[in-house]
């Protein structure tokens, strides 16, 4: 055994007091550091031969890493749709790192890591308020879920056709309808091979809409004379958090053959909330969905779960299928995530998620939710009294979207912004929406307070007040 990791361990408990210590003193921080950082670092690129042991490493960090890093888990970090992270998804998040599970094996002698993902699954579709007809798993992110749930798509399509596109690979063209896909979902295509580019676009609803305008969609479908193709839905577009009409697309699924599948990595959130969840009505009959845990859920980064109908699981195996490792064949026929989603090889993912769920329950989710909505909400007040700033469309939840009004001219939008996030006190992103330059706010941390919301807007006011100088 290694000496130095041998006398580490024997000092592991100082070691992670150090950690925790240093940890529990950024939590409490968080509202006065730093939002954003502009720094220079200067790059290491040759290893030393002798290491320097884990505390001098962690003092090195300390001296050249820790000051920069940005208070994006706090209160008024408002880009991005950045959630926090909850005291339970800290707890979940650390014991996934000690326990170092590799969550794939549901029989033995696997560990119990999978059934623990199992059953978050069905704790997250109770959640929801989706049939349990549905199978998930847990990957990085929204990406890897939109490319989970389209990969399994497609091989859906093929099956329609008469082509293995898994064994095959990709051959011709396929349909794909959407009306305002998140840049992710293009990216999964253009992973897929099916293309980024290949979208046939449906037109969006009039009256500062996002969502998909029905009519139209039929026309579609029709243009393509019965061919089978693939829906990319949203509930919850990223400037406006628009959702498209999921009973009346139900409806037409029952006329007509395609995949269809929802993008929902935050937005689908609003069917926790008493009052929002009419939103998400209907889509339980969705092919598949994806969700963003480590956004309105607040669990660490990396954190998100597809949910594919059980129906489809035969489809889901010939997609994911680890067939060429005589060493990792399972012939028992159980379920294993080995063949189900992308990685062999991933951490128990689901840990943080089970926590945050046991810990809070259905009731703590819909107060962060709730909250999240009604400080959008009332941020979108003040914005509304305010001469110097216009909403560019309808607060539907979480999201304000906004920009400069006369007479501050909309080319200032990226000078105030810079000058607002320069006070590093808050945090926003610059977007674009129906041809004019703009702001998103994004409201999904469990900290942030009406407090927050007026102490950004007092810095906001001045800000106008200083470039109008």
């Amino acid at each position: 055994m290694n000496e130095k990791i041998k006398n580490e361990l024997s000092e592991i408990e100082f070691i992670l007091d150090k950690i925790k210590n240093q940890g529990v003193a950024y939590l409490q921080s968080l509202e006065d550091r730093p939002t954003s950082s502009h720094h220079h670092v200067v790059m290491n690129t040759k290893l030393a031969d002798q290491g320097i042991g884990t505390q001098k490493t962690l003092e090195y960090f300390n001296q050249k890493f820790e000051p920069l890093m940005v208070a994006s888990s706090g209160p008024k970090y408002w880009g991005f749709v950045t959630g926090g992270t909850t005291p339970a998804a800290i707890a979940g998040d650390w014991l996934t790192t000690i326990y170092d599970q590799n969550s794939f094996k549901t029989n033995p002698p696997g560990d119990v890591s999978a059934h623990i993902e199992l059953e978050t699954i069905q704790l997250l579709l109770d959640l929801f308020g989706l049939p349990s007809d549905y199978l998930g798993g847990f990957v990085t992110g929204a990406t890897l879920s939109n490319f989970t749930s389209l990969a399994v798509a497609r091989q859906w399509l093929g099956t329609e056709i008469g082509v293995d596109f898994a064994k095959e690979g990709l051959s011709q063209k396929l349909n794909v309808l959407s009306a305002t896909p998140h840049s992710s979902a293009l990216k999964a295509l253009s992973l897929l091979g099916i293309g980024s580019a290949n979208i046939i676009p449906i037109k969006t609803n009039q009256g500062n809409r996002e969502s998909l305008d029905l009519v139209d969609f039929e026309k579609q479908i029709i243009a393509l004379e019965g061919a089978p193709f693939i829906l990319v839905s949203s509930a919850g577009t990223v400037n406006t958090v628009d959702f498209d009409d999921f009973e009346e697309i139900s409806q037409l699924k029952k006329k007509h053959s395609f995949w269809w599948h929802i993008d929902a990595a935050f937005g689908g959130f609003a069917a926790c909330s008493k009052a929002h969840q009419h939103l998400t009505k209907g889509w339980g009959h969705a092919d598949s969905i994806t969700i963003d845990c480590h956004k309105w859920l607040n669990v660490p980064y990396e954190s998100a779960v597809f949910f594919i109908k059980e129906t489809y699981y035969a489809l889901q195996l010939e997609t994911f299928q680890n067939s060429n490792a005589p060493y990792l064949d399972n012939k028992s026929g159980q379920f294993d995530f080995l063949n189900a989603l992308p990685e062999n090889s991933r951490r128990l993912k689901a840990l943080p998620v089970w926590f945050s769920l046991m810990a809070y329950g259905k009731a703590g989710i819909e107060q962060i939710v709730d909250n999240s909505i009604q400080l959008a909400q009332y941020f979108g007040s003040l914005l509304e009294g305010h001469e110097a700033f216009e909403l560019l469309a309808p607060i539907r939840l979480n999201t304000v979207c906004f920009t400069l009004s006369n007479p501050h001219s909309e080319a200032r939008v990226f000078t105030f912004l810079s000058v607002l996030n320069d006070t590093n006190e808050v945090f926003m992103s610059a977007t674009f929406y129906n041809g004019k330059r703009g702001i998103r706010a994004a409201f999904v941390n469990w900290r942030t307070t009406q407090k927050d919301v007026d102490r950004v807007y007092q810095l906001m006011t001045m800000v106008i007040a200083g470039i109008s100088k």
